[in-house]
C-alpha cells in the first residue's frame, strides 16, 4: 500500500495523517484501491480497502468522520465517527477523531492548531474554493477555537494542476485573474493557488505551509482523477487525527 505523508507533519508526533493512493491491496482497474462507496465500487472490497487503509494508521474505523461532500461551503464540527451528512470541511478538537476527505482532483487542505489542539480538513473544488470555504474555516477556527495564524500548520494535498485543469468563461470569470491563463475559447485555473493565497491571507507563514507538487491527473498510475477517468475514477481518502500525548 502507498500512502503519501507530508513532511509538514512529521514534526507533530501528536499527528496521524495519511492520503491513499491507487496502489493497496493488489486491487485491479476500473477502480484500483478505491475508498468510496460512491463511484459504482463494489462495497465490501471499498470497505475491506478502508479498513486496511485505518489499519494502516493505526485508526479504528468507527472514529472516522466522512462527510457527504456536496461543494458548498458549510462547516461541521465533529465529535465522534461515521457518516456526519452533507459538508465539505470539518473541524474537531477531539482525540482519536479521524477528519476524512474524499478526493479525485479537487484540492484537500488540512490544519493543525499547534496551541489550541484543534485540527480541521477542507474539500475545495472550483466550487468551494470560489465559496471561499477554506477561508471561513480558517475564520471558524479563530472565533471559536481563539487559533491564531502563527499556530496554525496546513497541508494541499494532490490536485489537479493547473496545466491540466482546463474550464469556461463562466467558471474563470469567477476568479481573480491572477489565477487563470487563456488558452483560445477556453482557461487553464489553479485551484490550490488560489487556496494557498487564502492561508496566507489569513495570516499563515509560508514555513508552516505544504502545497503538494503531485497532479492527480498526471501521474495515472498513482492517483485517482475524476478529470482523467471520469465515472470509472476511484477516489482518495485523505485523513487527519490527533493523538493525545
Amino acid at each position: 500500500m502507498l500512502i503519501i505523508k507530508p513532511h509538514i507533519f512529521s514534526k507533530f508526533p501528536q499527528i496521524i495523517f495519511g492520503f491513499s493512493t491507487k496502489i493497496g491491496a493488489e486491487r485491479k482497474a476500473p477502480y484500483y484501491f478505491n475508498l468510496s462507496n460512491s463511484v459504482g465500487d463494489v462495497k465490501e472490497i471499498v470497505n475491506e480497502n478502508r479498513r486496511l487503509f485505518f489499519e494502516s494508521l493505526n485508526l479504528e474505523p468507527e472514529n472516522i468522520a466522512l462527510q457527504k461532500q456536496v461543494h458548498g461551503d458549510t462547516i461541521t464540527y465533529v465529535s465522534s465517527g461515521g457518516e456526519i451528512g452533507e459538508s465539505d470541511a470539518m473541524i474537531t478538537d477531539k482525540f482519536n477523531i479521524a477528519l476524512g476527505i474524499s478526493s479525485a482532483d479537487c484540492a484537500a487542505i488540512f490544519i493543525l492548531d499547534t496551541k489550541e489542539k484543534v485540527i480541521a480538513a477542507v474539500h475545495s473544488g472550483w466550487r468551494g474554493t470560489e465559496k471561499k470555504i477554506l477561508f471561513k474555516t480558517l475564520q471558524r477556527l479563530k472565533v471559536d477555537y481563539n487559533s491564531s495564524p502563527e499556530n496554525l500548520i496546513a497541508y494541499i494535498g494532490p490536485s489537479i494542476s493547473q496545466k491540466n485543469y482546463e474550464v469556461g468563461k463562466e467558471v474563470v470569470e469567477l476568479f481573480d485573474e491572477k489565477y487563470s491563463i487563456a488558452l483560445g475559447e477556453k482557461y487553464i485555473l489553479n485551484v490550490s493557488q488560489a487556496n494557498y493565497d487564502m492561508l496566507l491571507n489569513f495570516g499563515l507563514s509560508k514555513n508552516n505551509i505544504q502545497v503538494s507538487s503531485l497532479c492527480s491527473y498526471e501521474l495515472n498510475n498513482v492517483l485517482h482523477s475524476y478529470r482523467r477517468d471520469g465515472l470509472h475514477s476511484g477516489r482518495a481518502l485523505g485523513v487527519i487525527a490527533m493523538k493525545n500525548i
